[in-house]
């Protein structure tokens, strides 16, 4: 079985929303990240001959970041920094106009994409178009600076090969040993150095907790506790969840049954309320993955249970 991807390295977003929840800020949404990919996919198959490519998960591994912030000398909390509009005259005078609170976040990512097996012959238009595309949408609202060349990585069950029409060198394949796990090794070093976000609704699962009280589960993983050790006469610090957990946007529930509202935007597409679906994630090094699979996040819509949901841990339910 053969897969294939597309590397998109060191792209730099400038202004990402990272207001990803009415609950969560620091991180854009995966529903952000995943939306980026199914915009870039509509925007490939406007060119005839791309209009087989298909995108099918997406891994984000994030180099660096800069959260818009500002805590001063005294301040116990940080304070959100936003830019100011400018003046509108009303009358004789000058008035300021309204404005909206954002969480913005500067942030250097790479993008492993899983898509469709393409002909190689179709791989310099594909180039040609996202090169001729990416620079102007947009990432969580941000807008992309720059990017590295882009790069295909190519896997399969007994060889490895990678091409690119814009490298000059292949980004492995060279070695005599083809041997599936140092493949995948080769593949998940292409993310590094950064913090991959992984799903860890598993350890919800494992609290034991129904989904009234998910929240306080959620609150107990991931709450300090501070005890006085009176043999070290100090205060030591505990958290019950291990590893950098946060809580995590990952989709939304339908509140209401399909119809339509006035004045919705689209007539004629169903339209329903929902409210944010929020479950625990944690970053870690794509080296501590075994298989690029466990990095990897895909769409999945639940009819029964009204989700429309990103996951990337694929076993059991919320």
């Amino acid at each position: 079985m053969m897969k294939t991807y597309l590397l998109l390295r060191q792209v730099k977003i400038h202004n990402a929303n990272a207001l990803s929840s009415p609950l969560t800020i620091g991180f854009p949404a995966m529903t952000a990240w995943l939306g980026f990919m199914h915009a870039l996919e509509r925007k490939m198959r406007q060119q005839p001959e791309l209009e087989d490519v298909r995108f099918k998960k997406l891994a984000v591994s994030c180099h660096d970041w800069d959260f818009q912030t500002y805590k001063g000398a005294g301040d116990y909390v940080n304070s959100i920094i936003i830019t100011d509009n400018p003046l509108r005259k009303k009358g004789a005078s000058f008035e300021r106009p309204p404005f909206i609170e954002e969480a913005r976040i500067h942030l250097t990512v790479s993008l492993l994409i899983e898509m469709k097996s393409l002909s190689p012959s179709i791989y310099p238009v594909f180039c040609d178009k996202v090169q001729e595309v990416l620079p102007a949408m947009k990432i969580a609202g941000g807008d992309i600076l720059s990017f590295r060349p882009i790069q295909f990585l190519k896997k399969t069950s007994d060889s490895s090969s990678a091409f690119s029409p814009y490298c000059s060198k292949l980004l492995f394949g060279d070695d005599e040993d083809t041997d599936a796990d140092k493949e995948e090794r080769r593949l998940i070093r292409n993310l590094m150095p950064g913090y991959v976000l992984v799903e860890r609704r598993h350890l919800l699962q494992e609290e034991g907790t129904g989904q009234s009280d998910t929240m306080q589960g959620m609150l107990d993983l991931l709450a300090l506790h501070c005890d006085y050790d009176e043999n070290k006469d100090s205060w030591q610090t505990t958290r019950r969840g291990k590893g950098w957990l946060i809580p995590i946007a990952v989709g939304f529930k339908g509140l209401t049954p399909l119809g339509h509202v006035a004045n919705q935007r689209d007539a004629g597409t169903p339209h329903r309320f929902a409210e944010p679906i929020l479950t625990l994630g944690e970053f870690l090094m794509p080296h501590h993955c075994q298989t690029v699979e466990e990095m990897m996040w895909q769409y999945r819509y639940e009819a029964d249970k009204d989700l429309y949901v990103c996951v990337n841990e694929h076993e059991g339910e919320d």
